[in-house]
């Protein structure tokens, strides 16, 4: 008899194309994948795969049995979600989070799911955006709170939250009382997000301009780097202000008033499209309410509305 075990198992040698990718996303051997195959092509009585290549292909066959395989794991999913009780979601999900989520609401999510999800075990791994697009897209990990949306056709998004941008500066360096223009910004070292994201290249492109000196612009893929820079007046952090509220309150840095102004950081909770999505899916609905519960989205202030560039005064986003 034909059981789920196997035709799950034969769904992800489909859509990963190998025996050694379903291994790793179902958490067993080669040896185990290769007899539940065999097994089931025995049951069906026909071959189901191509072994003749690197990437194990369907066959007509498989193709016809692949068109099934979808809609019985998906009809599974529906059913665990609709009738099953939260501790039916069991096992391991591979969890990718951009540092800016570390510093506001990812604890909270943490122990969320651990209450709710008892059975849930998260891998978390912290990385910048274009890495977690990466990582994500080759299936290392299952779900990403990144910078977004993406947009390959195989990737669902949802909308979690967003975050202004602040220029923000310890008082030692003597700031804060008025309106500063690029000019004065660019005679501090500037610290930001690190290279090849896209904040840091709206950042270097605000002062890379002819009738500016060379900007001293510091990178650093640890933003709790970036705010001990800041706090010890080595420069003016450019980072969401939501990071540094506990800074701002006891005046360890200050929010600079300027003539730029960035547009907020928007991050989704994005993952690839599969019949067997019923974890990743709440556990991106779950991160939605508790980042709109905390006051997270749609909050951007009149200090730090999108920015603009002076020269041509239209706002330049940054998705």
């Amino acid at each position: 008899m034909v059981d789920f075990k196997a035709i799950e198992t034969f769904l992800w040698v489909v859509t990963l194309g190998s025996f050694r990718g379903a291994a790793q996303k179902l958490n067993t051997t080669q040896p185990a994948i290769s007899q539940r195959i065999a097994q089931l092509e025995s049951e069906l009585g026909v071959r189901l795969l191509q072994r003749d290549h690197r990437v194990a292909s369907p066959t007509p066959s498989g193709r016809q049995m692949m068109v099934y395989a979808e809609k019985l794991i998906g009809l599974r999913s529906e059913m665990l979600a609709v009738v099953g009780d939260r501790s039916a979601v069991r096992g391991v999900l591979r969890l990718g989070v951009a540092e800016t989520i570390v510093h506001t609401w990812l604890p909270q999510l943490i122990e969320s799911v651990n209450r709710t999800y008892p059975n849930l075990s998260l891998e978390i791994e912290v990385d910048i955006t274009p890495n977690l697009r990466a990582r994500l897209l080759a299936q290392e990990i299952e779900l990403a709170f990144l910078l977004g949306p993406l947009t390959a056709s195989s990737v669902r998004n949802r909308e979690l939250c967003d975050y202004p941008i602040g220029f923000l500066a310890s008082p030692k360096l003597g700031l804060g009382q008025d309106r500063l223009s690029v000019e004065q910004l660019a005679k501090h070292p500037i610290i930001t997000f690190p290279r090849k994201t896209q904040p840091y290249e709206i950042v270097r492109s605000l002062f890379n301009r002819p009738n500016l000196p060379p900007i001293r612009l510091h990178a650093s893929a640890s933003l709790g780097t970036v705010i001990h820079m800041a706090i010890e007046g080595l420069g003016i952090a450019v980072i969401p202000t939501a990071i540094v509220e506990d800074q701002l309150a006891d005046n360890r840095l200050q929010l600079l008033s300027t003539d730029l102004r960035i547009a907020p950081l928007i991050f989704t909770a994005s993952w690839l499209a599969s019949p067997d999505t019923v974890a990743v899916e709440r556990i991106a609905e779950l991160a939605g309410e508790i980042a709109r519960a905390g006051g997270f989205a749609d909050h951007a202030s009149p200090a730090t509305q999108p920015l603009t560039d002076p020269a041509r005064g239209q706002p330049i986003p940054i998705s």
